[in-house]
């Protein structure tokens, strides 16, 4: 079955699903980067890591008195992937760092809505880009993969700006990939 590519991006009150909260989601299509989805959660986790915190700068107070009902916000989100991807394609997560935004989202979804629309698949752009352009692991940040495209890639960690860049440079690596599976 043929994807839909949906550009994933969190931020979160720590490093772990089962002791931190998800804070916030966004995501575009990668087709489509002006079909986005953004929410804000009140925070369900008692652990907070004060720097992960501090690098989104949200603030867990405000969150805890304005965000969205995580079952509320996962129910949303699930409408959103589910009604982006079309009856004969099955969505899939991309990001930036994967396995951390995918063990978040799969979390979430299974505790809040009982299943996943992602099923269990992510495809991470750092391994991708690695084994594209033949570097090494350390090598394969944003900075690089951005550069390589002839564009300027800098995160400002809010969650929907955060996924828009992403699939703006997951697109050239994409095409760059589909270019030399032809040749």
């Amino acid at each position: 079955m043929p994807a839909t590519f949906i550009s994933v991006d969190i931020e979160t009150s720590g490093p772990s699903p089962s002791r931190h909260s998800l804070l916030a989601i966004g995501a575009c299509s990668v087709d489509d980067p002006d079909r986005t989805f953004y929410v804000e959660l009140q925070p369900d986790g008692a652990e907070t890591d004060p720097e992960a915190v501090a690098i989104s700068g949200l603030s867990m107070e405000r969150l805890a008195a304005e965000g969205a009902e995580p079952r509320e916000a996962m129910v949303r989100f699930a409408e959103w992937v589910e009604s982006g991807a079309g009856p004969d394609c099955a969505p899939l997560l991309v990001a930036l760092n994967a396995p951390f935004d995918w063990m978040f989202v799969a979390d979430y979804f299974h505790r809040y809505v009982g299943r996943n629309p992602f099923g269990h698949s992510a495809l991470d752009m750092k391994a991708l880009y690695m084994g594209l352009a033949g570097v090494a692991w350390a090598d394969a940040t944003l900075r690089t993969m951005a550069a390589r495209y002839g564009l300027t890639a800098k995160l400002p960690h809010h969650a929907l700006e955060d996924a828009v860049i992403q699939a703006n440079v997951f697109r050239r690596i994409l095409a760059e990939h589909r270019a030399a599976a032809i040749e």
